[in-house]
């Protein structure tokens, strides 16, 4: 690839795309890995979960953004990272191993468990594209099957649905399947009685949307209430086992869907020729320019990053803004070749919503909830989406939405077993 300095950029989230498009390419040249050949929007993933939007919509190739902005110098490499040789200064993924001269880990964070790795196997989670759509389709399956079900108890039961984590995503989700119940059984199954389905939502604190304000959070909870969502707080999950949800005062609670958003956790890499490990929350420490403590020429941004500040003793929030601010502050600094100021994240607020016309946003000193939040919220998501086809996609879906309360979207893709496609597919 020439004589140029080789930046090699682990994983396509928010902080990692963000670098690619503001390096110099004639300065470096770049190489983006990731394990999908796309970007996904993950604050949109609950929406292709209940029917709401195409995962198409909200997923943007990564080769296609790569020649919009750096066609000559910045290429893409699918692979899946099996470990980091910092000694010899290569990457190894499944397919290929690639030295580097500037290394940034931007991989984001999977689902964390809290100790219970069985949990993976059982409990339905929505932090990629690939276990959105799996989500849309187990939701579908069981209305459709609830459908012809003519035993009442059986039916309940089909329709036990819990969701663990009062955060953005679990509120959002709740929402969602509480305007499944509120709005469209009666119009979709009439054959399902409305009172036929639960929905409970868990969280370990004392209110919902803890990273916002009282006021958000006591909006999101009466909002999820009209939507028909059983809210229960100070309640932590230990197991969930034979369709058994076990709390920690030691209720065990039915249900047959158990749809988890409780917390994250960095995504893990292995690592060779340091003793160098992730902090807290499998995030890497860093100092204030994103570089890794210990490590030469080795960067962390976005939700792995771990800088801690006397603003932030537990470090920056784990927010798309965070990601995308330290992707360009990171470009900045290797572009001039130092860094002249600390990175210091700009907080432009936090916003969630809850259904049609119910959101919360806290902007700073202002405060909005209802229709006029809802309506931020849309704005902000649509004009962070990649590609004006999705976005137009993406509108369109909501306006229609909107006023009809149906979805063309609401179709159980299973997909065949057969023929066999190899062993990328087939393992096991």
């Amino acid at each position: 690839m020439g004589s140029k300095e080789r930046v090699v950029i682990l994983g396509g989230g928010f902080a990692g795309l963000n670098l690619v498009k503001h390096l110099d390419n004639d300065k470096f040249d770049i190489i983006l890995v990731d394990k999908n050949n796309y970007h996904g929007f993950p604050p949109l993933f609950y929406q292709v979960a209940s029917s709401g939007l195409d995962p198409t919509s909200i997923s943007f190739p990564f080769r296609r953004e790569l020649r919009k902005h750096r066609p000559e110098n910045a290429h893409f490499h699918i692979g899946e990272v099996k470990g980091i040789d910092t000694t010899r200064q290569e990457v190894t993924t499944e397919y290929e191993t690639l030295p580097y001269d500037h290394l940034v880990i931007a991989a984001g964070t999977t689902n964390n468990f809290f100790g219970n790795p069985d949990l993976i196997e059982r409990v339905f989670t929505l932090k990629s594209t690939d276990e959105a759509i799996r989500a849309r389709n187990e939701i579908l399956d069981r209305c459709e099957r609830a459908a012809l079900e003519h035993d009442p108890d059986i039916r309940r039961k089909m329709l036990s649905f819990v969701v663990v984590g009062g955060g953005p995503a679990g509120v959002e989700i709740a929402g969602a399947l509480g305007e499944l119940k509120r709005y469209i059984l009666k119009r979709d199954y009439p054959e399902i009685p409305q009172e036929d389905m639960t929905i409970r939502l868990y969280e370990g604190s004392d209110r919902l949307l803890r990273a916002m304000s009282e006021k958000a959070s006591a909006t999101a909870l009466k909002d999820l209430g009209n939507l028909m969502v059983d809210v229960n707080l100070n309640h932590v999950i230990k197991n969930y086992d034979n369709n058994i949800v076990t709390l920690d005062d030691g209720q065990e609670i039915y249900t047959e869907m158990v749809i988890w958003t409780a917390g994250v956790t960095g995504s893990p890499i292995p690592m060779s020729g340091t003793d160098v490990k992730p902090g807290p929350g499998g995030r890497f420490i860093t100092d204030s320019h994103c570089k890794v403590k210990g490590l030469d020429n080795i960067y962390a941004i976005g939700d792995i990053n771990l800088c801690i500040t006397d603003k932030y003793p537990r470090g920056y929030p784990q927010l798309a803004q965070v990601a995308i601010q330290q992707g360009r502050y990171l470009a900045k600094c290797l572009n001039s070749g130092t860094c002249v100021k600390d990175f210091s994240y700009v907080d432009k607020g936090s916003m969630a919503t809850i259904g049609r016309n119910r959101a919360v946003a806290d902007l700073h000193k202002v405060h909005l909830t209802g229709f006029f939040a809802w309506l931020a919220w849309m704005f902000i998501h649509l004009i962070s989406l990649l590609g004006m086809r999705n976005k137009i996609n993406v509108l369109l879906n909501w306006i229609w939405a909107y006023f009809t309360y149906n979805t063309a979207l609401r179709l159980l893709l299973k997909g065949s077993k057969y023929p066999k496609r190899g062993s990328m597919w087939d393992k096991g």
